[in-house]
């Protein structure tokens, strides 16, 4: 990686915590895709902000739980931008909230689509096209509630990002002779429009030990840490940032 050009795909890099990685990445030298779902006008509005950095960008319109859309993602990528060196698997949606017993069937499969199948349907396109350029870094964006469990709330989207941390260090076995790290981001309550209780953060700030929620570019440093080569001998890890929870 030392010396190439840094092409990193962030899905969804439009709003929240992607768009804050977007940007960090951008100060730190890197060509970024932004991945979006539907929000065109955000995305390409954080494309632009990478661009004022003094970097190249593009925005890519990407189900991510569609496996034509997400090779498209980086076709597209790579044809514009050049080989991609970095994947930040970032998006992601709640699905219902509340108790699991009152949950909506589909809803949840919508939601571990997004949250699980996304994920790993961007890491095998990113590994299949890492490894024929030189090898590369993936970043998942996990969460506490792998731990935590979520009860009450969404506790089908705690055992996705329970999944995620698992595949992170299956993956990172299976790719290290590749040249290819894999290393994971559990980020606790952050302040994004994530939440379906937009004051939900504050409510919780209580029962957090630093007695505070999150901000977006805290997530954003540690992501850009794991990609950089200061982090070179960093595979397989799930780093918490959490404020202590």
């Amino acid at each position: 990686m030392r010396g190439r050009q840094k092409v990193t795909v962030v899905t969804g890099g439009g709003r929240g915590i992607g768009a804050a990685i977007c940007r960090r990445l951008a100060a730190e030298g890197h060509d970024v895709v932004v991945g979006y779902r539907s929000n065109e006008a955000a995305a390409h509005a954080v494309a632009a902000d990478v661009e004022v950095a003094g970097r190249r960008a593009l925005a890519v319109a990407v189900d991510t739980a569609d496996e034509h859309g997400v090779a498209a993602l980086f076709e597209a990528a790579a044809a514009v931008l050049g080989p991609v060196t970095g994947l930040v698997n970032n998006a992601g949606v709640s699905g219902p909230n509340g108790r699991l017993v009152d949950a909506d069937p589909a809803g949840m499969r919508a939601a571990l689509d997004v949250n699980l199948l996304g994920y790993l349907l961007c890491a095998r396109q990113a590994v299949r096209a890492m490894s024929a350029t030189g090898g590369g870094c993936v970043v998942n964006v996990s969460s506490a509630a792998a731990t935590l469990g979520s009860p009450g709330q969404y506790v089908h989207y705690a055992a996705a990002k329970a999944a995620v941390d698992a595949f992170t260090v299956g993956l990172s076995k299976e790719v290290a002779a590749d040249g290819i790290r894999v290393n994971c981001v559990a980020p606790g309550t952050v302040w994004t429009d994530f939440h379906e209780d937009p004051q939900r953060p504050a409510k919780v700030a209580g029962n957090i030990p630093m007695g505070r929620a999150g901000r977006p570019d805290e997530i954003a440093g540690a992501v850009a840490w794991l990609l950089s080569d200061d982090a070179a001998y960093a595979t397989g890890a799930v780093l918490r940032v959490a404020g202590g929870l």
